[in-house]
C-alpha cells in the first residue's frame, strides 16, 4: 500500500507519500488550495496504481472540504484523521518539531497505524452538505427571530394596537404586506377602503374580509403610536429582510429535503421525523461509527446526564451536561417531541417520566435518550423503526 498524507492549511496544503515499509516514495512538497495544485497532486500521484493509494488528512474546520470531495469524485480512497491521534504521534517525537512537512509524514504513518479505515464516500459528502446546511438554517433562524424581535418594539411605538388586533400577532405575511405600504396609523387611515380590503383578504388568502378592514382602519385612526418617519423607515426594512431570510430558509429546507429524499435513510421509518429534522441528525451525526455505543453518541449530543461528586457525596438527580453538538441537541429533543406524539411506546414512557414528577422538558429528555439509542442501532444495522 501506498500511504498520502496532507496537512491542511488555507491557502497551501503539503503532501507527502511512503510505502507499507516506510520508505518515502514523494518528499513532502508543496500545492495550492486550488483547481492547479489540486491537479498538481493528482500528476504527482499517477504513477502509481490509484486501487493501492490511500489519502489521509486532519478534520481542520472547512479548509479540506473542498480537497476531500475532488479526491473521492477522482474515485481516490480518501480517510479523514482525528487530530487527537497525530498530535499523540508528534508528542512522541523527541525533538518535538512540528512543521507542516514534518506533519505530512505523521499523517501517513497515522494512515499506517489504522487496522480498518473508513474511507469517505459520496453518502458522506451529502452528510457534510447536511450539516453545513442545518447549521446555516439554525442561524438563520436565530436571525430572523432577532429581526422579529426588533419590528415589535418598534411597533411598539408607532401602532400599539395593533399586534392584539390580529389573533396570529404581527408576524404574518397579510400584516407584513400592510405595513410594507402603510407603516403608521397615519397611512393606514388614510387608505382607500375598496383598495384596504382587496389587500387584506389577497395576503390573507380570504381570511379578513372587508368588514375586518373597516375595523382596521377605525383602530388606525383612534391610535395613540406616533406616525415617526424614522420608525417608519424601520418597520419597512426589518420587514423586507424578514422576508429575504424566509425565503433563504425554503431553499435551504428544499435542498436539505432533496438530499434525505436521494438517500432515503432508515431514519425517516420513524414517526414524527421529517426530512429536515431527520437532516439535521444525519449531518450532526456524520459516520455513525465514530460512536461505538449509543452512550457515546448521547454524549455528543450534550444529553448525557453530568456527574457531580465530592467526598463521600455523590447527586442522585443532575441536569444533562449540554456539552457536545447543540444542533445536534436541538434536532433530537424536537424529534423526541413529535415522536411523543405519534408512537405509543414513546408517550407511554413520557407519561411514566411525568408521573415520577418530572418537568415537561426533563421527561422530553428522557425520551430524547432513548431515542438517541433507537437511531444509533437502526444506522449501524440499517433496520427499520419497530418499536410497537
Amino acid at each position: 500500500m501506498i500511504y498520502v498524507g496532507i496537512d491542511i492549511a488555507k491557502l497551501n496544503h503539503f503532501a507527502s507519500a511512503i510505502s507499507s515499509d516506510g520508505e518515502i516514495l514523494i518528499e513532502p512538497f508543496q500545492f495550492s488550495n486550488d483547481a492547479d495544485g489540486f491537479q498538481m497532486l493528482v500528476s504527482k500521484l499517477d504513477s502509481f496504481d490509484k486501487s493501492s493509494i490511500i489519502i489521509g488528512l486532519e478534520s481542520t474546520a472547512h479548509y479540506g472540504d473542498n480537497l476531500v470531495r475532488y479526491l473521492v469524485a477522482s474515485l481516490y480512497k480518501v480517510c479523514v484523521i482525528n487530530p487527537i491521534q497525530t498530535s499523540t504521534l508528534r508528542k512522541n517525537n523527541i525533538r518535538k518539531t512540528k512543521t507542516d512537512k514534518v506533519d505530512t509524514l505523521i499523517i501517513c504513518k497515522a494512515l499506517m497505524m489504522q487496522s480498518n479505515p473508513r474511507f469517505v464516500s459520496f453518502f458522506d459528502l451529502d452528510l457534510m452538505d447536511l450539516k453545513s446546511l442545518g447549521r446555516f438554517r439554525q442561524k438563520t433562524i436565530k436571525q430572523r427571530s432577532r429581526l422579529k424581535i426588533q419590528l415589535t418594539a418598534c411597533m411598539d411605538e408607532v401602532f400599539p394596537e395593533l399586534q392584539y388586533f390580529f389573533k396570529s400577532g404581527l408576524h404574518q405575511k397579510s400584516v407584513y404586506a400592510l405595513l410594507k405600504e402603510a407603516p403608521t396609523p397615519k397611512a393606514i387611515a388614510s387608505m382607500h377602503m375598496t383598495h384596504l380590503a382587496h389587500l387584506l383578504k389577497v395576503t390573507s388568502h380570504g381570511h379578513f374580509d372587508k368588514e375586518k378592514a373597516q375595523q382596521l382602519r377605525v383602530l388606525a385612526q383612534k391610535s395613540v403610536g406616533a406616525s415617526d418617519s424614522a420608525l417608519s423607515i424601520q418597520i419597512t426594512h426589518i420587514i423586507s429582510q424578514i422576508e429575504l431570510l424566509d425565503s433563504q430558509l425554503e431553499r435551504v429546507e428544499a435542498e436539505m429535503t432533496r438530499i434525505m429524499e436521494f438517500n432515503d435513510s432508515v431514519i425517516m421509518t420513524i414517526p414524527g421525523i421529517g426530512y429536515i429534522n431527520g437532516g439535521m441528525i444525519l449531518g450532526e451525526i456524520g459516520d455513525i461509527h465514530r460512536f461505538s455505543s449509543p452512550g457515546k453518541l448521547l454524549a455528543y449530543a450534550g444529553l448525557d446526564p453530568s456527574v457531580y461528586q465530592s467526598g463521600n457525596f455523590k447527586a442522585r438527580k443532575t441536569r444533562m451536561s449540554k456539552r457536545g453538538s447543540k444542533t445536534l441537541r436541538y434536532a433530537l429533543m424536537n424529534a423526541a417531541h413529535n415522536v411523543v406524539k405519534n408512537n405509543r411506546t414513546f408517550k407511554a414512557y413520557y407519561d411514566a417520566k411525568m408521573a415520577e414528577g418530572r418537568s415537561h422538558y426533563n421527561a422530553l429528555g428522557h425520551c430524547a435518550g432513548k431515542l438517541v439509542r433507537v437511531i444509533w442501532k437502526m444506522l449501524t444495522d440499517e433496520v427499520e423503526f419497530n418499536l410497537d
